[in-house]
């Protein structure tokens, strides 16, 4: 599956394990030699670790991948931690906004990328990233809504610099639009959901609490704040919303950090509604 790089460049500190005997002992090396091996892990831990876009080409074929291997033996779920009822509500209230957007494919059918977004207005103005776009190699836009509905969009702005497009599709597509929360509202700690499309599985909520604000990450050749989550984020998630208990969005899911690109590993990384709310009327305002 085709990644591309994005948002993020989370730094140390580094668990460095030591070389350890079958029986999980030490072995007879040296304390010199404990050291260099453990250098060794280091530097594979640091060359193996990747910040990936999350915007993915033929998302919905890597779904069905997924699903169809429902049936094969893998390891053991960690027990589901009790989920607050304020969060069932927030997910009941956030998914009829949250949209699937794919671009290109021409008369392939296949969507060259595909990722997220969500209403913002009743005018049906969707945010989404401005990645999923880029990858898409300025093909045409179409937005699947939750009932399966499909439109074609128009992009009514860009700004690569933050990562962000607005869309908009016609009136009669009838999108709830998502309350935005009020600046300077997030808190670390809070929980929060992952709306959006990963892997093509439209309508997915994954939950976490804010891991950390004003994280500084890189974003192409930009360096920019962002909210970490430990929410779980794929490629698909791109352009979703990042929703607290009271279903206001704090962010945009733009990128997730990865060993060995294996997916997340439960740092991921959210443009915060700040940034997004000051882009997308800039936006609005400029293309109506």
């Amino acid at each position: 599956m085709a990644v591309q790089t994005g948002l993020g460049e989370p730094r140390g500190p580094w668990f460095v394990s030591p070389e350890l005997d079958p029986d999980g002992r030490y072995g007879d090396a040296t304390g010199s030699a404990r050291e260099a091996a453990a250098r060794r892990w280091r530097r594979r831990l640091l060359a193996g670790l990747a910040v990936v876009a999350l915007s993915a080409a033929s998302g919905a074929a890597a779904g069905g991948w997924v699903a169809s291997r429902d049936g094969e033996p893998g390891p053991a779920a960690a027990s589901a931690a009790p989920v607050p009822a304020e969060l069932v509500t927030a997910a009941e209230r956030t998914v009829p906004g949250v949209v699937s957007v794919m671009v290109g494919g021409g008369g392939s059918g296949a969507a060259t990328a595909t990722g997220s977004g969500f209403a913002v207005d009743n005018e049906q103005h969707i945010i989404t990233n401005d990645h999923i776009l880029a990858k898409g190699g300025g093909g045409s836009v179409t937005v699947e809504l939750p009932d399966g509905r499909r439109y074609t969009a128009e992009v009514v702005g860009r700004e690569s610099s933050s990562d962000l497009a607005v869309l908009k599709v016609p009136p009669n597509a009838g999108l709830a639009p998502l309350p935005l929360a009020k600046p300077g509202s997030t808190r670390v700690g809070e929980p929060v959901l992952a709306v959006g499309s990963p892997l093509g599985l439209a309508g997915t909520v994954t939950a976490g609490i804010v891991s950390a604000l004003n994280r500084q990450v890189r974003l192409g050749a930009n360096r920019h704040t962002a909210v970490q989550t430990d929410a779980s984020i794929n490629p698909g998630n791109s352009g979703g919303p990042l929703v607290n208990a009271r279903g206001e969005v704090v962010g945009v899911n733009t990128a997730i950090a990865t060993i060995d690109g294996n997916g997340s590993i439960g740092i991921g990384f959210a443009i915060p509604i700040e940034q997004v709310q000051q882009t997308a009327d800039t936006i609005i305002g400029k293309g109506g």
